[in-house]
């Protein structure tokens, strides 16, 4: 399970400027985002080399039973708003080494599938294609019936699902100084940052509506002075709130995936926050072997950082030209039938195993619902070419 409360201190050298070499002829300093695409999906990057990400942290995804049994329910009542189309898409993006569709390949079939599906002659199993978009190679295990792709398909009717892509979006970013909004650059080999140029015009943009400067008597004087280094100046702005995660890429690649929906729904599941709430200093950290560690874009440790979700919610409400929903996770699986009530006592005696797997499945529920872990990822659905489904109905009561 990916935490991200704590937050690491980072040591502040002299500036620098951008793509600088030092005299030995030492790449400088690189903008997080370069640094952090490199790092995450270069050739020998995190996420395309090894194992994949469930080596090393478990997310709702590999949730696979509970988040299955949910993601069809949705399924249903989508394939119901749609029609059912002779074709019924499930692309996941960002889809690691493709645990929830291996999850939905198992559970699919005639004794699955949805009612309404079976009531025009057609089983869900027969129509619905699964699609994983990933930039790692696909898994020499991984079933045929899943289609492996590098990028998002052209045109889906169905259902697009992410969960925790939007925060491995590479972002930029920035501090807040005197002079207003810097780029922050980092050493790809150690982590540590120092100040880049200004921001652009349409990053200062973004940060004026999403991101608001912190007030003008908390501005950073000392960022990057040598007064500043000696105590230890991040340590200031992560308490003041001076630093900032640009999300504008992030807006523009689910507003991207959002346009490749013909009809359907797009859903987005990740740690995220709200303009009200920024969370002070920022988000970014890092992760491996099951542990958080410092944000090192080296390619050794995940780099992630939380959604700004009203921001990536507006980007994809201008696309799709309907009505967004955003809850927490808790209310959504709740809404899609999530039950983690313990099993009575009772079933133990008359049904061993169906008892265990019962017990199983609410502890699961307990996991994926606790507002301290998973339970707080926030569910952001965006229907495209039809109405709000019954389960955004639900969760409204």
């Amino acid at each position: 399970m990916r935490r991200r409360e704590q937050r690491f201190p980072v040591t502040v050298p002299p500036v620098t400027e951008r793509g600088a070499a030092d005299d030995n002829g030492t790449p400088g300093p690189l903008p997080w985002r370069v640094a952090m695409d490199r790092a995450l999906y270069g050739p020998d990057g995190f996420f395309v080399a090894g194992a994949g990400p469930a080596a090393h942290f478990r997310t709702t995804a590999h949730a696979t039973g509970v988040l299955t049994a949910c993601v069809l329910r949705l399924l249903a009542e989508l394939d119901s708003a749609l029609g059912h189309p002779p074709v019924l898409s499930v692309v996941d993006v960002g889809a690691g080494r493709g645990e929830l569709l291996r999850g939905i390949l198992g559970a699919v079939g005639p004794s699955c599938s949805s009612e309404p599906a079976a009531a025009v002659g057609v089983p869900l199993a027969d129509r619905v294609r699964l699609v994983a978009v990933e930039r790692a190679p696909r898994p020499d295990d991984l079933p045929p019936e899943i289609d492996w792709l590098p990028d998002l398909p052209d045109r889906i009717t169905g259902l697009l699902i992410t969960t925790e892509w939007l925060d491995n979006v590479p972002l930029d970013l920035a501090a807040h100084t005197d002079d207003g909004w810097r780029y922050l650059l980092v050493d790809p080999t150690t982590g540590t940052e120092s100040l880049g140029p200004p921001v652009n015009p349409l990053d200062q943009a973004w940060l004026d509506h999403w991101w608001p400067a912190p007030p003008p008597n908390s501005s950073i004087r000392e960022f990057g002075s040598a007064e500043a280094a000696e105590s230890d100046a991040n340590s200031l702005i992560n308490a003041i709130g001076g630093r900032a995660e640009i999300g504008r890429r992030r807006d523009e690649e689910w507003a991207r995936a959002v346009g490749r929906v013909e009809r359907g729904l797009a859903v987005a599941v990740d740690y995220g926050h709200l303009r009200d709430s920024r969370p002070l200093g920022g988000t970014l950290t890092g992760y491996r072997g099951g542990r958080q560690v410092a944000a090192v874009p080296d390619g050794s440790c995940d780099v992630t950082a939380h959604v700004a979700m009203d921001s990536v919610a507006s980007a994809g409400e201008r696309v799709a030209r309907c009505a967004y929903s955003l809850v927490f996770q808790r209310e959504a699986l709740r809404a899609l039938g999530a039950d983690g009530r313990r099993p009575p006592i009772t079933m133990a005696g008359r049904d061993p195993a169906g008892y265990v797997r019962a017990l199983a499945a609410a502890s699961t529920v307990g996991e994926l619902t606790d507002p301290a872990g998973l339970g707080g990822h926030r569910w952001l659905l965006q229907p495209v070419g039809i109405g709000a489904l019954p389960v955004m109905a639900r969760w409204r009561a």
